[in-house]
């Protein structure tokens, strides 16, 4: 089992920044491939970024690329999203996801992934 805890996540204006961090506890960290995605209200669950286990490969949402940078620190069990150039079409709640056995080609699958945290809530004001 692994527990995932959002946290970072705010009210901003437009071009402002923001880190989120995803603590997981449980096992092996490491061997986890960490994914974050994002939901509007009234808007389905949307793949934002992702870092594969092992050599780490990124992926990220055409939306993003450019903007936001996903990084993971598997000494502090970690993942991080740092949001740059914020948008207001950026507000949504944020979540993290892990999966042990996704491969690197499903990373934007949120269906792909076995464990989620609870989210946490970003809002980019005009």
């Amino acid at each position: 089992q692994v527990q995932l805890v959002e946290s970072g996540g705010g009210l901003v204006q437009a071009g402002d920044s923001l880190r989120l961090s995803c603590a997981a506890s449980g096992r092996a960290f490491s061997m986890f491939s960490m994914g974050w995605f994002r939901q509007a209200p009234g808007k389905e669950r949307e793949f934002v970024a992702a870092v594969s286990r092992g050599i780490g490969r990124t992926s990220y949402a055409d939306s993003v690329k450019g903007r936001f940078t996903i990084s993971r620190d598997n000494a502090k069990n970690t993942v991080y999203l740092e949001m740059n150039s914020l948008k207001p079409e950026d507000t949504a709640a944020y979540y993290c996801a892990a999966s042990f056995r996704i491969a690197d080609i499903h990373l934007s699958d949120p269906y792909q992934y076995e464990y989620w945290g609870q989210g946490t809530q970003v809002t980019v004001s005009s």
